[in-house]
């Protein structure tokens, strides 16, 4: 798990599967193809321009939108080489997407690019036109390499926050990809016991007899202590020649050599996604996918051989089209106009008859009557001799209105109605 970017100082790399976070996608063994195409295709655009426009302020948004332009045609140009082509982590995006991701998320936060502009003046102010030097493209490639870089830990910081909902910084991101590198660190020194014991007993922090039980125990980043990872960075310089992480002269990791219980947390977290993520890189699960893909090869393959019959491929006889008229119709279906009508003409009478149909009917409470229709003392519908009072009308007028209406909506099978019918 050797994340890029971060070398490790005592012994050569480790050849494991680099970091996975949540959300994440730049931090595994194909950034290094990422930042050499990067690097490659930005040589091919700057040739197309005259760099010293970078050097005016003014400029900037301009050669931004020209830069990434020119980039992207160079990235798709070099979609269908080897290294674009070349798979770059484990959720299945490739060098070139990665690439091109990138240069989109440069046009939408260009202060990364006006701090590569700022650096290439610098550099031009203590140089001059470096870039016609034959040193000139090693110097352009690290500050495009500076700048994707940083940029690529924004990406996926902002990704992580978007993935769990919890807050990262792109230095955040750097912090696991240190952890990450210290564990691949202590995983080769314990993989090469006995010839590394004096570094071991440094690491545990004791002499051990024997090979110790660590040794064997640690089989992911989620059984590093992180106590270990502290003395290792401690003793570093001792076996290795350079100080660790933790102990360098910089102060970007000084407070998380203080913090034991923080770089557990985070070796936890690297682990448990770890675990999660590499489900699918089990050989069941391979396997599963092979005997699917190869059954579905043997479907086409067979489907594609078979002789078409002479006769229609039918398990069923075709309908006979004289046969619809013995179809029955759902019930109630041939009633359904005639209510309909009923309905429209009960609608064609005055409210307080209309109550008084309910009232009649449903009773003076139903769950159907809206607020408006209720009397606001009782709750309930208002008597009939209030209806005639609303309607304007006697309350022997206002019964016979009442009970034609009924007779209509009787004779047109309406038996049972509520007031949402109604």
């Amino acid at each position: 798990m050797i994340a890029a970017g971060l070398p490790i100082s005592g012994g050569p790399a480790c050849m494991v599967q680099c970091m996975r976070l949540p959300g994440t996608r730049y931090q595994e063994q194909g950034w290094e193809q990422v930042r050499k195409l990067l690097g490659h295709a930005s040589l091919v655009a700057f040739r197309q321009c005259d760099l010293a426009l970078l050097l005016d302020p003014a400029r900037l948004p301009e050669m931004l939108d020209w830069y990434t332009d020119a980039l992207a045609h160079a990235l798709r140009n070099a979609a269908g080489s080897l290294r674009g082509s070349a798979p770059a982590n484990a959720y299945g995006d490739n060098v070139g997407d990665l690439a091109l991701v990138l240069v989109y998320e440069l046009q939408a936060q260009p202060a990364y690019f006006h701090t590569m502009a700022a650096a290439i003046a610098a550099e031009h102010a203590k140089l001059g036109p470096f870039w016609l030097q034959a040193t000139g493209d090693a110097l352009l490639r690290k500050k495009v390499n500076d700048m994707f870089a940083t940029l690529r830990d924004k990406v996926d910081a902002d990704n992580y926050v978007a993935a769990t909902g919890q807050p990262c910084s792109p230095n955040r991101i750097y912090t696991y990809r240190m952890l990450d590198m210290a564990y691949a660190a202590i995983a080769q020194v314990f993989a090469g016991w006995p010839g590394t014991a004096p570094q071991v007993a440094a690491i545990l922090g004791r002499e051990p007899d024997g090979i110790p039980i660590e040794v064997r125990q640690m089989k992911s980043i989620a059984s590093c202590r992180a106590a270990w990872v502290i003395r290792w960075s401690e003793t570093l310089e001792a076996f290795g020649g350079a100080p660790g992480p933790l102990h360098t002269k910089s102060k970007r990791f000084a407070s998380l050599r203080n913090s034991p219980e923080k770089i557990a947390a985070m070796l936890a977290e690297i682990g448990d996604y770890e675990e999660l993520s590499a489900n699918g890189d089990g050989a069941d699960w391979r396997q599963d996918a092979d005997d699917a893909t190869a059954w579905l090869d043997d479907l086409a393959r067979v489907s594609a051989q078979a002789e078409p019959g002479r006769e229609a491929d039918r398990i069923l006889p075709q309908a006979d089209e004289d046969e619809e008229d013995d179809v029955c119709t759902a019930p109630g279906y041939d009633e359904l106009p005639a209510a309909a009508g009923a309905l429209a003409a009960l609608r064609e009478e005055a409210l307080a008859v209309r109550l008084a149909v309910y009232l009649k009917l449903l009773g003076p409470a139903d769950d159907s009557y809206p607020d408006a229709w209720l009397d606001g003392e009782s709750g309930e519908l208002p008597t009939l001799g209030k209806l005639a009072q609303l309607g304007g009308m006697s309350v022997p007028t206002l019964r016979k209105r009442r009970n034609a209406a009924i007779e209509r909506l009787t004779a047109a099978g309406g038996a049972s109605w509520t007031g949402e019918q109604l």
